[in-house]
């Protein structure tokens, strides 16, 4: 690629690609987003613990509106624990609950149930006022793509995904899950917003995943990921990759983590589309640590 090599010559020019993604389907998504929010009593928002800024869709909460609303931190065991921490008392500020999860362990799903619980509450208990039966809490998890969604629910209802009747006013197409006894869930599809306004949130997704890999040059998006992880976090990358402080800058630093990785081609000619990688899919999986992308805002004193 060009754009690869004019970075890789010159490593003082990093330059954040223009990533831009909206696929048609997630129009699609979007539209039954709105169609279905009067069924459902509470809106779960899927983040990414990681980046719970840049994985936070705008476009999602205008949506929601006043529906009740409910933070879940996932992947909580691959971000940095003191920052999750500060991130639930953030929110906490803000007016809402936030839970830390780990979908693929279990983790903090038991607690997500029960905050669910307390959150759809106040309707539940208006409708058997009313004279209607007691009934499940009814929700819909909603968040962008590849943030552990399907991960989540299928850890909710123990693997085994029990379908529902169809509700009234709610499309076909879609349906009820029931995770236990005191939950009903309408599984929606994952939606990015169309325009990434903010440009580092958008690297941010590209570095976690949440942006399919064929969308943007990988090789500067990982020279990126390198320089932040230089900056930030430089031990894990000794650890992982063998390597001695100080570290070597830019292409120098992939070239290094390439020869101790063995992404070689003939000759001794590094392999950098292998290279490249092996340090995402590290990083993605935590391979290379605990680590946070996003900082936690000011919260004001009161």
């Amino acid at each position: 690629m060009i754009r690869r090599k004019v970075i890789m010559e010159n490593n003082n020019i990093i330059d954040i690609p223009s990533l831009q993604w909206y696929p048609g389907h997630m129009r699609k998504a979007e539209r039954l987003v709105q169609e279905n929010l009067k069924s459902v009593d509470v809106v779960v928002e899927l983040l990414d613990a990681r980046i719970p800024m840049s994985s936070a869709n705008p476009v999602l909460r205008e949506m929601v509106g006043g529906k009740p609303r409910l933070i879940v931190l996932n992947k909580a065991d691959l971000a940095d624990e003191n920052v999750t921490r500060a991130w639930v008392k953030y929110y906490a500020a803000e007016g809402l609950s936030a839970v830390p999860v780990d979908a693929v362990k279990g983790k903090g799903t038991k607690e997500l149930v029960q905050a669910i619980a307390r959150c759809a509450k106040p309707k539940t208990d208006k409708l058997v006022q009313h004279g209607a039966k007691p009934r499940a809490a009814r929700c819909m998890i909603l968040g962008i793509p590849n943030v552990g969604k399907s991960s989540l629910i299928n850890r909710l209802s123990g693997g085994t995904k029990t379908k529902v009747e169809n509700r009234p006013g709610v499309t076909r197409a879609k349906q009820w899950i029931r995770l236990g006894a005191q939950l009903e869930l309408l599984d929606m599809p994952g939606i990015l917003w169309p325009k990434f306004e903010d440009q580092q949130a958008a690297l941010h997704l590209a570095f976690t995943g949440a942006i399919n890999d064929n969308v943007y040059d990988v090789g500067s998006v990982v020279l990126l990921l390198l320089n932040r992880l230089r900056e930030d976090s430089p031990q894990s990358l000794c650890t992982r990759y063998r390597l001695d402080e100080p570290l070597p800058e830019g292409a120098n630093l992939l070239d290094a983590i390439g020869r101790k990785r063995g992404c070689l081609r003939a000759g001794g000619k590094i392999d950098y589309e292998k290279a490249e990688q092996v340090i995402l899919t590290d990083f993605r999986s935590g391979r290379l640590g605990r680590i946070s992308l996003d900082a936690v805002p000011h919260i004001p004193s009161v």
